[in-house]
């Protein structure tokens, strides 16, 4: 039987570079053969320990582009031959009451991949037809894998804000997360403004569409936001809810922060900041894979690009450790395709 490899994780951090035979897919998933994956702070799920039995070995990555070439019994609507992606959603079951309602990023039965199933740190992987994302045309692997995680979770949470063309719309964090935001939120039609701690960012942050930049170590982005006329909503990609803590003051009338950065520590907010103005904190987790296709055809149309560095399979747990370290620029990808 053919094989291929595969970096397995167990425990914290303890990486295993395995041979595993090549079966056929399950009845309504298919088989890829992987082009590339993302190493995205996700992957801190698996490769960390934090599952519900860490001992088990699992293959992380939920930035996945490969090209379908087999198809289990129940899928009609893929090919042998589809260039696709998947997602940190590993497709829902379209069975369960919030499925049945639509609600398909909050579907009870539904596997995380990378972490609850085997992802794309891998020659091979496997995936639910109802994940899968259609690639459009001329799209790099490289480039597009980061999209499908980092960039779907920023542009779900832009659609998700009732603001107006010229809008004044904040992305907190130049990073993974902050450095896609601002190119959508551009894209979109926004006035932008990009909150980062330090100056050595601004530049940068011009370069990706924001128009103006608040340096929250420097002075109170809340109070900032409020001197540019409030904003409409914020964006919080950066790790840390201290950090988020401030912008609330800065919204505008029935502003609304979107949170998608994943922090240990919690966040802080006055009353009275919520209450006056009307202002509202919510969180968002991704989207489901047709809003990820919505989010390719955007990005592809509006040469909206991730700041990436590229490694091979065989060096993923240095490149799971370069990302951990904080000093990519800005989303590392693994390339299988040689």
């Amino acid at each position: 039987m053919p094989t291929y490899r595969a970096f397995e994780v167990t425990g914290t951090r303890e990486f295993s570079l395995v041979t595993r035979e090549l079966g056929d897919p399950p009845a309504r998933q298919v088989r890829l053969r992987v082009d590339s994956c993302g190493v995205c702070h996700s992957d801190t799920l698996a490769v960390e320990g934090l599952r519900a039995d860490p001992t088990q070995p699992v293959v992380p990555g939920h930035e996945i582009v490969g090209v379908i070439d087999a198809v289990g019994d129940g899928v009609t609507t893929w090919r042998i031959g589809d260039r696709v992606g998947v997602g940190y959603l590993g497709g829902q079951d379209n069975e369960c009451d919030l499925c049945r309602r639509g609600d398909f990023v909050n579907c009870t039965d539904q596997p995380w991949t990378g972490t609850t199933v085997d992802g794309g740190y891998a020659e091979y992987t496997f995936a639910r037809a109802s994940g899968l994302v259609r690639i459009p045309d001329g799209m790099d692997a490289l480039e597009t894998a980061p999209l499908l995680c980092a960039g779907l979770t920023t542009y779900s949470a832009l659609r998700q804000i009732e603001a107006r063309p010229g809008a004044l719309v904040a992305v907190q964090g130049i990073g993974g997360l902050g450095h896609l935001g601002l190119q959508y939120a551009a894209e979109l039609g926004y006035r932008v403004a990009a909150i980062a701690r330090g100056t050595d960012k601004a530049e940068l942050a011009a370069q990706l569409g924001a128009d103006h930049y608040i340096d929250s170590a420097a002075e109170d982005p809340g109070e900032a936001l409020r001197a540019l006329g409030g904003a409409a909503a914020i964006i919080a990609t950066a790790a840390s809810g201290a950090s988020m803590s401030p912008l609330v003051a800065g919204l505008a009338p029935r502003g609304r922060m979107v949170v998608v950065g994943a922090a240990p520590d919690p966040i802080s907010i006055r009353t009275s900041d919520l209450i006056f103005g009307t202002h509202m904190v919510s969180g968002s987790l991704t989207g489901s894979s047709i809003e990820n296709e919505d989010n390719l055809i955007l990005s592809q149309a509006r040469g909206i690009h991730p700041m990436i560095e590229v490694m091979p399979l065989a060096e993923a747990p240095e490149a799971y450790a370069r990302m951990m370290s904080g000093k990519a620029r800005f989303r590392v990808v693994l390339d299988m395709r040689n």
